[in-house]
């Protein structure tokens, strides 16, 4: 059984270091949330977004990417367009943990291997879960729940990537995340003996948004895209 186990790890360590190129890195930024508090504005980042990227270049079309990015989610009426929400005058921010997975899909080959000067487009989908703090309107008054949830959404996002300086690629991406939940402005409470202060348009869920840059340091040997060109 030990035998085996170190053949199974070195199948995998060879096939790891011959078949893939990584990338790991910063994204710095800034997020904004579109609900039924503050503005709704679709691209209006208002609060530092930061957090590490690693990516798995399967070919030079594709990645499978994953993320971690902490950020704080605010929503003001004052700052809306919408007279009714000025009237009302709630405010609300929320700190949030985000793991994100996915795929990345480049609109031309990006092979980082050429030599030459790279850049392309590229798109970003996947599912995305953001652990934030609950808490409902009383009279007005932001009342903590004392609790906190996991909010699953899907992010979509588009970007450009370029390569910088030597095994540094440089990337501006805008990403919004519609989310599977309706709780993280405190328009509905997580209990359900609250339900009573829940507001708001309650067929639309949660949506927020990042704006920002991505460094990544690229490493790892040449991978046999012919084995993935499919």
């Amino acid at each position: 059984m030990r035998h085996l186990t170190v053949l199974i790890f070195s199948v995998l360590s060879f096939s790891l270091g011959h078949s893939q190129i990584n990338e790991v890195g910063l994204f710095i930024g800034g997020s904004n949330f579109i609900g039924d508090v503050g503005a709704t504005d679709y691209i209006s980042p208002n609060q530092l977004a930061i957090g590490g990227v690693y990516k798995w270049n399967r070919s030079p079309r594709h990645s499978y990417r994953f993320s971690l990015i902490f950020s704080e989610l605010e929503g003001v009426d004052n700052n809306s367009d919408d007279p009714r929400r000025i009237q009302r005058g709630y405010s609300f921010s929320n700190q949030i943990i985000e793991i994100a997975a996915g795929m990345e899909f480049t609109f031309f080959d990006f092979d980082l291997h050429t030599g030459k000067k790279l850049g392309t487009p590229y798109l970003f989908t996947g599912i995305s879960v953001a652990h934030h703090d609950n808490f409902y309107f009383n009279n007005g008054v932001l009342t903590s729940e004392d609790s906190s949830s996991w909010a699953y959404g899907i992010p979509m996002a588009l970007g450009f990537k370029t390569t910088f300086l030597d095994n540094f690629i440089l990337s501006f991406e805008v990403g919004a995340r519609y989310t599977f939940s309706d709780e993280l402005d405190g328009s509905i409470p997580d209990a359900e003996f609250r339900q009573q202060y829940r507001f708001g348009n309650i067929n639309n869920n949660d949506w927020y948004v990042f704006s920002g840059i991505t460094l990544t340091y690229t490493f790892g040997l040449n991978p046999c895209y012919c084995a993935a060109s499919y």
